[in-house]
């Protein structure tokens, strides 16, 4: 397969993109293969895998995930929860977070020692989710107080601001992947709503009502499916029109009545080589559930859950960014019980590949950079603890 210029590099109006080569490529790649005519189960073209496997190693999930101890702890945010934390886009030293004193904070792991790059202040409430564009130039964040704001990365600055016409609380945001000029944005009010940032306008026949308040929604790689979880214990999903950012309802799943969906992650390929798109979630039900996509319009089957102490806190949960291709495939989730659990969904006994200890409450974010080599963990006391992975 040739490498093409992938779409998301035309970007946003005024944002030129430029694209790394390394893993960034790779995915757009994958992208890109998983809506090829393929049945499940088969193979990814050969060059695809080899550029994965050269990344990822050929050790085993033990080894890859053996940590050596804490790089680094933040605590710039200690005493307010720290909801979310994420590392740029392909990036292996940026990290951004965001607490609920009203702030976000971006971060610079290297050169050593770690630091503050910039505070991000003008919310006037508990900022509940942010997330990078493709580029890193601009953060998305949704707050409390009824305002999405739109962020400079490099000096901190407040680009826009736009307040919720129902003046509801934002409680989650994410980009489109193939348009980072429409974020989609749910509230308290029960409405998942896409919004141009260009000009901070809603786009027309972009909303839709859930069944209750909107915690969490994660994009499939294309950009074509978007699905969102409630506070009832619902799972929705939305077919997403490219020309127009209009949003069609298709799917819905309980997956807890009343139990809160407080993290979705999409994922097109899961294990090495063979193609099965899914989706991770958390719904305080004490598991952590892994879902098969099974049709282009984001019917959802269960494939296998992993227990975990999650009864009420908003926990978040990722698949390793390198798994594709290695023997066996992990995924990583925060726990109650203040530790950050590694799971391999291949394996049927004894799935924990690894348990890092050294939180002082709930685990309520973990986030890797791009080559794995160090994974972010935030929590509920405002602490966030950077890991280093072992190198072989």
């Amino acid at each position: 397969m040739d490498f093409e210029e992938d779409p998301r590099a035309q970007g946003a109006r005024g944002h030129r993109r430029s694209v790394s080569r390394g893993s960034y490529q790779l995915q757009a790649q994958m992208n890109r293969a998983v809506y090829d005519e393929r049945t499940p189960g088969a193979l990814v073209p050969t060059s695809v895998a080899e550029a994965s496997r050269a990344m990822a190693g050929d050790t085993t999930l033990s080894e890859n995930y053996a940590f050596a101890g804490m790089h680094h702890i933040f605590d710039q945010h200690v005493d307010s929860a720290v909801p979310r934390l994420q590392f740029a886009n392909d990036d292996k030293h940026l990290l951004a977070c965001c607490s609920l004193d009203g702030t976000l904070s971006i971060m610079i792991l290297s050169p050593s020692p770690p630091s503050v790059k910039v505070v991000l202040k003008g919310h006037a409430g508990p900022v509940t989710d942010f997330a990078w564009s493709l580029s890193n130039d601009v953060i998305v964040s949704t707050s409390k107080d009824g305002t999405l704001r739109i962020w400079n990365t490099e000096d901190g600055r407040c680009i826009r601001e736009v307040r919720d016409p129902e003046a509801s609380e934002l409680l989650c945001c994410t980009f489109q992947p193939m348009n980072n000029n429409l974020t989609v944005v749910g509230n308290s009010k029960h409405l998942l709503q896409v919004v141009n940032i260009s000009t901070g306008k809603k786009v027309k026949g972009g909303s839709s009502k859930l069944t209750g308040r909107v915690l969490s929604m994660s994009f499939d790689a294309p950009g074509r499916i978007l699905w969102a979880g409630d506070d009832r214990g619902s799972v929705f999903s939305f077919l997403f029109d490219m020309a127009t950012g209009k949003l069609t309802k298709a799917k819905r799943l309980v997956v807890s009545e009343g139990s809160p969906i407080c993290s979705i992650s999409a994922r097109s390929w899961i294990s090495r080589e063979a193609r099965d798109p899914s989706l991770l979630i958390n719904a305080c039900v004490n598991k952590l559930l892994l879902y098969r996509v099974v049709d282009n319009e984001g019917t959802l089957q269960l494939k296998r859950s992993f227990p975990i102490k999650h009864g009420s806190q908003p926990l978040h949960s990722i698949f390793c960014p390198l798994m594709s291709f290695r023997q066996g495939a992990c995924v990583v989730t925060g726990s109650e019980d203040a530790c950050v659990y590694f799971f391999d969904v291949e394996r049927n006994t004894k799935a924990i590949v690894n348990k890092l200890q050294g939180h002082g409450g709930p685990v309520l974010d973990v986030s890797f950079n791009c080559d794995e080599s160090l994974l972010a963990s935030a929590d509920s006391t405002g602490m966030v603890i950077i890991w280093r992975r072992e190198q072989k």
